[in-house]
């Protein structure tokens, strides 16, 4: 190989570590940055607009009235944010179907995302719900996943609405 070319390959090399690096920054800071509708409205309105959104046809049911407490809120958001991302994504699902439940005698919100896509889906793969499992657990909540071959996904989270008490479970 000609010595310049060598020298063009390792900048564009360098040039490439460069750019995911600053992607890596980017999705970072995106990550803290919680979208108007949910910060001005609530729960309710902002899962209501990634309903509208979906690739896929979403059936919401949600079960909580007035505003929670800002984590729990927040991580629900991202939970059925990537949730329906994977579902559209990697999934190959015709149809999704999310329930939010507060249940304010147990002091928790119970968030479920399921689809009938092909399953197959764990933690271990890739970072969308290795990061959600971090974010439900920061906040001291519980993550459940089933998603066998052929058999869809089932994501459900339990988010604490008030002290925390943390934990994860797979199957």
């Amino acid at each position: 190989m000609p010595s310049d070319l060598r020298k063009l390959a390792a900048e564009l090399g360098s040039l490439a570590a460069g750019l995911n690096g600053a992607l890596d920054e980017l999705r970072e800071l995106a990550r803290g940055i919680h979208p108007a509708i949910l910060a001005e409205g609530g729960l309710r309105p902002a899962l209501n607009t990634l309903a509208r959104r979906s690739l896929i046809p979403v059936d919401l049911k949600l079960h909580a009235e007035g505003r929670l407490p800002e984590h729990a809120e927040v991580s629900a958001y991202y939970v059925v944010a990537e949730a329906l991302t994977n579902a559209a994504k990697h999934a190959r699902a015709s149809a999704v179907t999310v329930t939010a439940e507060a249940d304010a005698a147990n002091s928790v919100l119970r968030v479920a995302v399921r689809d009938d896509g092909v399953g197959g889906a764990e933690f271990s793969r890739g970072t969308g719900l290795a990061g959600l499992r971090d974010r439900v657990e920061a906040v001291g909540g519980r993550i459940f996943l089933d998603s066998p071959d052929g058999g869809g996904t089932s994501l459900r989270v339990e988010l604490p609405l008030t002290a925390a008490n943390g934990g994860i479970t797979s199957r």
